[in-house]
C-alpha cells in the first residue's frame, strides 16, 4: 500500500516507475533497455563484472529479520522480573536451554534452542532514528537523515556485500529485500543504484495484509517476473542475439575487449531477467507442502521461507521488513490507546509467537538442510524501548529508547549459545560490554568475507571505510 503521507522518491526511477510498474515490456526495444540497465540493482558492471573478479567467497549469507519499530528489550530478550510492574511490564519470563537465563513467556521455541542462538543485551543505539532506519542497516551512526543531510549517501551494508562479494550464483541479485515501504530499507548511497537492493516483494506472490495486520486472502501478483503476453522467451533470446550482432560490429574499434566481455555480462543478465534460477527461487509453491505447512502460511513466515529459499539458489544478503504499517512500524508500541501499533499487551503481545515461531523454523530448515554454519539470521530492529512504560497518555507502552537494545543472532558458524553484554537493573543502561553499529557491520563483514579496511569513495573521491569505529563481536569468533 501507499503511504500518502510519507512521500519517498522510487529508487527505481531510472525505469520509469511509474509507467507500468515491474518488467511489463511492451515493445523490444524497452526490454532491450530493461536488459542493458538492469532492475533493481542488478546491473552489468554491478552484479556480473564483480562476479567476475572472483568477489564471491563460497555460500555465505544473511538473513536479516528486521523488527520495524523498535521492539521492547524487556519484554523480549532482557526481562526483568521482580521489578515493579511499570518496568518489568505485563509478561511473565521462562527458562531456557542456557542456565540462569529467562526470555519472555511468549517466546517459549527460542528458549528451548537458546543453546544455538546469541543474545546481545547491550546494543548501544544512540543517534539511530526510523523512517528512514538506516543507521543500523549501515553500520554508521552518521546515516541518520533527520539530522544529517548527508545520511542517505551512506551505503547499506547489503549494497557494500552486493559490490565486494557478489551474489553466490551468477544468476542471482547479491542483496535482496521484501519491504513494506521504503522508509524501512537502507540503499547502496555513493557505491550506485547498481548496487540497489532487488525488491523482492514485488517478485514473489505473496499474501496482502492490511495495515493492521488482517489478511485479505488475496494474493500480490510478484508481476516483476512477468512478461507482457507479447513477449515470450524466445524473443527475449533472439533480442539477446541481436545486441551480440549489433556488438560484433563494432568490435574491431575496442581493442580491450570490452565488447567480448559485454558478450558474456549480457547473456547473464538476459538469465536473470528471464532465466529460471531466479524466477524458481522466487516461488515458494514450489516447496513440498510439509515445509510450507511447517512454516506456516502468515505473510512474515512466507517471507522467511523465501529468504532461505534465495540464499540457497544464491543470494548473498535478504531484509525482511517484518511490518504491517508503512509509516514507523509494527514493532513501534507507544500504548494500547494509540493505534495502529498498541502497547505491550495488545501491539507487542500477538507478534511475539509469530515472530519465535519463523525465526525458530528457519534456524531449524537451515540446519536440517545443512546451510546453517553459512547462513547468519540475525533479528533486531532499529532501538529499544523505555525501561518506564507509559507515553503519549497510554500506561502500557512503551516510547522510543537510544540508550540500548537487544538483538538476536544464529548460524553463520559462529560460536553461540551464549548472552553477550548486560543492561542495568532496570534494562534501561548498558551495564558492560556495549555493541556498536559499526561492531555489528565489522562482524557481519567478517563472516562474508569482506577486508575491514575496504573503503569506497564520495563523488569528491574522498575514501570511507566501510567499518565505522568498530570490531567484529570477539565473543562470536
Amino acid at each position: 500500500m501507499k503511504n500518502i503521507s510519507h512521500p519517498h522518491a522510487h529508487s527505481f526511477s531510472f525505469l520509469n516507475p511509474l509507467e507500468r510498474e515491474g518488467l511489463v515490456v511492451s515493445s523490444r526495444r524497452n526490454f532491450l533497455k530493461a536488459g542493458v540497465a538492469g532492475i533493481g540493482g542488478l546491473t552489468l558492471p554491478g552484479l556480473l563484472k564483480a562476479k567476475e573478479a572472483g568477489q564471491a567467497t563460497g555460500n555465505k549469507a544473511i538473513i536479516l529479520l528486521w523488527m520495524t519499530g523498535g521492539p521492547s528489550q524487556i519484554d523480549t530478550w532482557d526481562p526483568k522480573p521482580g521489578r515493579p510492574l511499570q518496568n518489568r511490564g505485563p509478561f511473565q519470563t521462562i527458562a531456557t536451554k542456557l542456565p540462569g537465563v529467562r526470555i519472555c513467556e511468549h517466546l517459549p521455541k527460542q528458549a528451548s534452542m537458546l543453546d544455538r542462538i546469541t543474545l546481545i543485551r547491550s546494543i548501544d543505539p544512540k543517534g539511530s532514528n526510523h523512517e528512514p532506519n538506516t543507521v543500523f542497516q549501515t553500520g554508521n551512526r552518521l546515516a541518520e537523515p533527520r539530522v544529517n543531510p548527508l545520511a542517505r549517501h551512506y551505503p547499506a551494508i547489503g549494497s557494500i556485500l552486493a559490490k565486494h562479494h557478489g551474489a553466490n550464483h551468477p544468476a542471482m541479485p547479491p542483496y535482496v529485500t521484501f519491504a513494506r515501504s521504503r522508509s524501512h530499507i537502507a540503499y547502496s548511497g555513493y557505491l550506485g543504484k547498481q548496487y540497489d537492493p532487488f525488491p523482492g516483494e514485488k517478485a514473489a506472490r505473496l499474501p496482502i495484509y492490511s495495515l493492521i495486520g488482517e489478511d485479505s486472502g488475496n494474493y500480490s501478483a510478484g508481476e516483476l517476473f512477468r512478461l507482457h503476453k507479447d513477449i515470450n522467451l524466445d524473443r527475449v533470446q533472439e533480442r539477446s542475439t541481436l545486441l551480440q550482432q549489433m556488438d560484433s560490429l563494432r568490435k574491431d574499434l575496442d581493442i580491450t575487449g570490452n565488447f567480448d566481455a559485454m558478450d558474456r555480462f549480457n547473456k547473464q543478465a538476459v538469465e536473470i531477467l528471464a532465466g529460471s534460477r531466479a524466477r524458481n527461487a522466487f516461488d515458494w509453491e514450489r516447496e513440498p507442502q510439509s515445509v510450507r505447512d511447517r512454516y506456516g502460511s502468515h505473510l512474515w513466515c512466507r517471507q522467511a521461507l523465501l529468504a532461505r529459499r534465495l540464499v540457497e539458489a544464491g543470494v548473498s544478503f535478504v531484509t525482511i521488513d517484518l511490518s504491517y504499517h508503512t509509516a514507523s512500524g509494527t514493532w513501534d508500541n507507544h500504548g494500547d490507546n494509540i493505534p495502529p501499533y498498541g502497547g505491550i499487551s495488545k501491539g507487542l503481545k500477538p507478534l511475539l509467537p509469530l515472530f519465535d515461531h519463523l525465526f525458530t523454523t528457519l534456524i531449524e530448515d537451515l540446519e536440517q538442510r545443512g546451510m546453517i554454519d553459512d547462513v547468519l539470521v540475525v533479528a533486531m530492529g532499529e532501538f529499544g524501548r523505555t525501561p518506564q512504560m507509559g507515553t503519549q497518555g497510554s500506561t502500557d507502552g512503551r516510547n522510543h529508547w537510544t540508550e540500548i537494545m537487544s538483538m538476536a543472532l544464529a548460524g553463520g558458524g559462529l560460536t553461540h549459545g551464549q548472552v553477550i553484554g548486560a543492561s542495568e537493573a532496570d534494562g534501561g543502561t548498558i551495564k558492560e560490554r556495549p555493541i556498536l553499529p559499526g561492531d555489528l557491520a565489522a562482524t557481519f563483514y567478517r563472516h562474508m568475507g569482506i577486508p575491514l579496511d575496504t573503503t569506497y569513495a564520495d563523488p569528491s573521491g574522498r575514501p570511507h571505510f566501510v567499518v565505522d569505529h568498530g570490531g567484529p563481536i570477539r565473543e562470536l569468533f
